[in-house]
């Protein structure tokens, strides 16, 4: 007993069919100085009202400030129910309010206790003018607007231009409802709206933030490879000191300050490299003798 009235004090879900609103629209901007209605087809299971379809109520009693349903309503409403929707049943009623905004006046509220006292039918409002609406419903044998309405589209995956119907003209020029009713119910698209909590929100950011460092990480990587593969397959430029003899032009030994001697040939042979000639210990200061055969004296002078 506690559960059900604690259900019975909160608000019932409403999920509407994305067509029968396009139908409420179609209906209401077709008199926009006067009030239409019409009744809700669906279901109710478990507090949740399923809106599935809608029947407008022809041979109404149409006013501007009100509208009332009539006894010849109420039978087009039954005969076109029991045709096209037998295994469903009225679960509420829409009229429009031209100009007025979204309530319930008094008569709106006598209607709906009068013929929609079940805790499963809601009352549909919808200002032609302003383009607002709103649902009322029975929450602990009140009427209060419904905080919550779901839309669905049941045609989804419809391909543009599908049912193939031209474009209504305007008769003489002048702007006919109908023709903005058709302009209008080509612009209506479902919108679908996804809650998102925190956790998900928790979620994405990690997930952002862990695709940030393994890019960092996956750069760094690249980049070092190719130093790496750069230092090992391309020739390197190594500068040297080298230090030469400005007299004889040999290379001298940065560490011990001596001449380098010149390379041989693995045979013995001398490279082919002139070599300074090596002054006489015992003539020191003389200049070497011109005599190739080695003579001395008379005979080292020329005849």
């Amino acid at each position: 007993m506690r559960a059900k009235t604690k259900a019975s004090n909160s608000q019932p879900t409403l999920v509407v069919d994305g067509e029968v609103v396009r139908q409420i629209r179609q209906h209401a901007r077709s008199s926009s100085k006067t009030e239409v209605c019409g009744v809700l087809i669906g279901q109710d299971r478990d507090h949740r009202i399923e809106v599935a379809a809608c029947i407008e109520g022809q041979n109404a009693k149409e006013a501007g400030a009100h509208v009332t349903f009539t006894q010849d309503t109420w039978e087009h409403i039954y005969a076109i129910k029991d045709q096209k929707y037998p295994d469903e049943r009225i679960v509420g009623w829409y009229h429009s309010h031209p100009g007025f905004g979204v309530f319930l006046s008094d008569h709106d509220t006598f209607i709906h206790k009068n013929f929609f006292s079940s805790p499963g039918q809601v009352a549909w409002v919808f200002d032609p003018h302003s383009d607002e609406e709103g649902c009322f419903g029975w929450v602990g044998g009140r009427i209060e607007r419904l905080a919550q309405i779901g839309v669905v589209d049941g045609r989804g995956g419809e391909e543009a231009g599908e049912g193939g119907t031209p474009e209504p003209g305007a008769a003489d020029g002048a702007d006919s409802p109908v023709v903005d009713v058709q302009r209008e119910k080509r612009k209506i698209s479902p919108m679908r709206i996804r809650r998102t909590d925190a956790d998900e929100l928790k979620e994405s950011s990690d997930s952002s933030l862990e695709r940030l460092v393994f890019r960092v990480f996956f750069y760094l990587l690249v980049l070092a490879l190719g130093f790496a593969l750069s230092w090992y397959f391309f020739p390197r430029v190594v500068v040297m000191p080298v230090l030469v003899d400005p007299r004889t032009g040999q290379l001298i030994d940065p560490q011990t300050g001596q001449v380098v001697a010149d390379p041989q040939d693995p045979n013995g042979a001398d490279t082919g490299r002139a070599s300074p000639t090596k002054p006489d210990l015992n003539n020191s200061g003389q200049p070497p003798s011109s005599n190739q055969n080695g003579k001395k004296g008379n005979d080292a002078k020329p005849k």
